[in-house]
Formats: structure tokens, sequence, C-alpha cells
């Protein structure tokens, strides 16, 4: 019977002290890692010789709810850094009232040229629902029943617009951003189906200083037509990096088509720049990060030499 008790003792010590170490692991990847945010930068030998530098402010996945005051700020301080040109790849919403906030936290990057998509949560508000079945599924079949969005996805589109920035879902457009002139293309996030790249299929203008694509999800058959017309660089979102990674292996799902070695960073992808952002924030029902601080990036695009 001591024996038993002994390992009775030892069995229940290890229970407490797992969930010790569990209940530790959550906090820190609710309350520190989730509000740890992080701007990352690269430097990208893009331009052609003799331009002036590009700075290129990427943005995604804030998955913004009004009371998130901590990111709210984070991101009017981007400001500082003088982007010449900022991208939102979507996710931008997870709540009816949050485009005011949204536009807030822009604040003074809206004066700043700039272009944006949407993605599938700008249309559609986050569930309830087991965030494990992303290691065995996608989340692309849990909108295949939902036709009418309730997120107020035009009003934020419209707030953007009308600080002139370029609305690129499944459209082309020029732009001029530190007096160099760039071509743009976008396609509508494929997650929910509604990219169109037929609209927007043709070779990017060979007579422009910057060649742009921009998509919420990086899906492999939109990222070759993209680098097959002649897009230079091109900036993503939605895969949150993992989300939940592990030390030393990284991300473990991307919730889309692309490999795990391109779901977050600066990449090469055929002749063009990937760069996949790992965004800024999570879905309310899954408020977690570990080992994937939330982020922004500067691009710094350089002439070649």
């Amino acid at each position: 019977m001591s024996g038993i008790r002994r390992a009775l003792r030892v069995a229940g010590r290890a229970a407490v002290v797992t969930g010790a170490v569990g209940a530790a692991g959550v906090g820190y990847a609710s309350v520190i890692e989730r509000n740890w945010f992080r701007l990352r930068h690269h430097e990208i030998p893009l331009l052609p010789p003799g331009s002036p530098r590009l700075r290129v402010l990427h943005l995604s996945d804030a998955h913004l709810t009004p009371g998130r005051r901590m990111l709210i700020d984070w991101i009017r301080g981007l400001d500082a850094h003088e982007p010449d040109l900022v991208v939102n790849t979507g996710d931008s919403l997870a709540h009816p009232e949050a485009v005011g906030p949204f536009i807030d936290a822009l604040g003074p990057l809206l004066e700043r040229p700039g272009a944006f998509v949407y993605g599938s949560n700008d249309l559609y508000s986050p569930q309830l629902k087991n965030p494990a079945r992303y290691l065995w599924r996608s989340s692309k079949g849990d909108y295949r029943k939902r036709t009418v969005p309730d997120l107020p996805w035009r009003e934020l589109g419209a707030a953007m617009s009308a600080s002139g920035w370029l609305d690129l879902n499944n459209r082309t457009g020029h732009l001029k951003a530190a007096a160099l002139d760039v071509a743009a293309g976008g396609v509508h996030d494929s997650h929910i189906g509604l990219d169109r790249y037929d609209a927007i299929a043709g070779p990017a203008d060979p007579a422009a200083d910057l060649r742009l694509g921009v998509l919420h999800s990086p899906e492999p058959r939109n990222l070759d037509r993209f680098s097959a017309d002649g897009y230079q660089l091109l900036l993503a979102g939605h895969t949150h990096g993992g989300q939940l990674c592990l030390p030393f292996y990284g991300t473990i799902v991307t919730n889309c088509g692309i490999d795990r070695r391109r779901a977050w960073g600066l990449s090469r992808y055929g002749a063009s720049w990937l760069h996949v952002s790992g965004g800024l924030g999570t879905s309310p029902y899954a408020p977690v990060r570990f080992c994937c601080r939330p982020e922004a990036t500067l691009l710094d695009l350089v002439a070649r030499g």
C-alpha cells in the first residue's frame, strides 16, 4: 500500500506541476505575447538603378475590437517611421463597431499613399469554434453556409478610399509614392472564394518603377499568376505566422495552400519577392499567440545594384 501511496503522491505532484506550467503558458500567450507588438524591417534591392528609397509599411490581420486600446495606439505610432506607402492586406475587423476604432488606429497613416484588400473577417464576424481544428483542416469550409456578410466592410472600404487609398479587390491601379510610379493589382480573399484573378490578368505595367501585387491569403494559384504577370513584390497576410508556433520548428499550420517555409516573413517566389505578414491580432475567441509575436513590417525598397 505504501508503494501505491507514493505513486499517487508523485502523480498528484506531476499533475499540479503540469497544470501550473499549462496555466502559465496560457497566461503568457494571452496577456503578454498577444500584446507584445513588434515592427519588423527588411531591405529589398528591387527598384530601378538610381531610384530613391521607397519605404512600404505592411499591415495585416488586426482583427480589431473596439476595446483594444494598446493595439490602436501602437498602430497610430507607426506613422513616426514615415512610410512612403501603406498596404493593408485585410482582416481588419472583428466586431460590428470596429470601423471607427480601426480608422482611428490608422490616423495619420491615411494621409499617406495607401492600398488595401479585404479578408474574410472584414465581411464575416468571428465565431466560437475549437481552434485545434486548424491542425487538420482549413477554416475555409466554415464559410460555406455564410453567404450574407454581417460586418460593415463597405463602411471600412469607403473610409480608406475617402482618404485616397486604392481599393485593390479584384482591381488594378496606379499611385505615386516617394515620386515613384507604382502599378498595383490585387484580388479579394480566396479563402471565401471571392478572388477573381481573371479580372486583373495580364502583364503589369512594365514602365512602372514598382509592380506590386496585393492579396489577403497567399494561395499559390494566385501567387503564381501575379509572379508570371511581372509583379515584383507580393504582399499577403492571413496566416498569422501560424499564431501558435513551436520553438525550433516554427509554424505548425498555415490555414491555406502556402508551405510552412513561406508562411511568415520575406522569401522569394519565382521571380518575385513575397512578404507574408504574421499579422497584428487574433480572433477574440482565440486570443493567444505563442512564439509568434504580433507584428507589422517596414519594407525598405532600394535600387538594384
